[in-house]
């Protein structure tokens, strides 16, 4: 316990200091194309480490049946958060600052992906197209605002929200490109999402098993304020961790409460509470 109140300390010093550094816009604010250079020279996140080699040899092991995803292999934020705005959110973002303009986000595939890996990510964007009103669509040179993805060996992660000029998302092959829910997860990420089980109500619905997690990945199960737009609490969730995540003994470090035993971390897709909180956040009319 006593790790885990040093390490929530420490991200809560650092976060202040960057609020102090870079003030935010006021909530509710939103992005004006004629900040962009002035955003590029002072963007508004809290860098929470670098690509890391480890995590991809970790991931380069992942398998299918290990019982975990690949995105909780990482080292970074909660395994998969490489960087977040420094006005967070338990589930998703509250400042409208850090969202897509017109639920936008322009993109450019530079990662070294095969025809079957791309098709993958095409299909997690058409998941989008299909029930939100996000559009992914290719960058050509003259956006502000666009997402480079690649495929570098560091695992699967991403910024949340929209950082301001260039950002990325990386899906490692062949793990992170193996479920289409990994790549929905992680755009999930980009456009504003956290963690289903850092939801202010998440000791309500499940009970997270100290014990059994890996001494100093504590801080990876704490609790954020946010919005979850209205929508209950949801085991289905592409963005919940799985049962072990980050388990130091192959035991499970989060327990369902209603229904226990209920199946958590699956990564086939949205769920139907998914795609109500993207409309919810981005005031989709579909």
């Amino acid at each position: 316990m006593e790790t885990k109140l040093t390490a929530t300390f420490l991200c809560a010093a650092l976060a202040i200091c960057a609020v102090f550094a870079n003030p935010l816009p006021e909530e509710g604010s939103e992005f004006s194309e004629d900040d962009h250079d002035a955003d590029i020279k002072r963007v508004r996140m809290l860098s929470l480490g670098r690509p890391d080699a480890t995590v991809g040899m970790h991931v380069g092991r992942w398998n299918p049946e290990s019982g975990i995803n690949p995105e909780e292999l990482g080292s970074y934020y909660e395994g998969d958060m490489l960087s977040l705005p420094t006005s967070q959110g338990r589930n998703g973002i509250i400042n409208t600052y850090y969202r897509w303009p017109s639920a936008i986000v322009y993109y450019r595939i530079q990662g070294a992906f095969t025809v079957n890996q791309t098709a993958l990510i095409q299909r997690a964007f058409d998941a989008y197209h299909a029930n939100t009103c996000i559009r992914f669509k290719p960058y050509d040179g003259t956006q502000s605002n666009y997402l480079i993805i690649k495929s570098d060996n560091s695992g699967c992660w991403a910024t949340v929200g929209r950082a301001g000029g260039m950002q990325y998302v990386n899906l490692q092959v062949p793990g992170c490109v193996t479920m289409v829910g990994t790549v929905i997860h992680e755009l999930m990420h980009t456009i504003g999402f956290f963690h289903e089980q850092s939801r202010t109500d998440r000791n309500q619905n499940v009970n997270i098993l100290w014990s059994n997690i890996t001494p100093g990945r504590e801080g990876n199960f704490d609790i954020r304020d946010s919005t979850a737009f209205g929508v209950t609490y949801d085991y289905a969730s592409v963005m919940h961790y799985s049962s072990k995540a980050f388990s130091s003994n192959g035991l499970p470090t989060i327990q369902t409460i209603n229904p226990a035993g209920a199946s958590i971390g699956q990564r086939n897709g949205f769920s139907q509470k998914d795609i109500q909180k993207i409309n919810a956040m981005y005031n989709c009319a579909v």
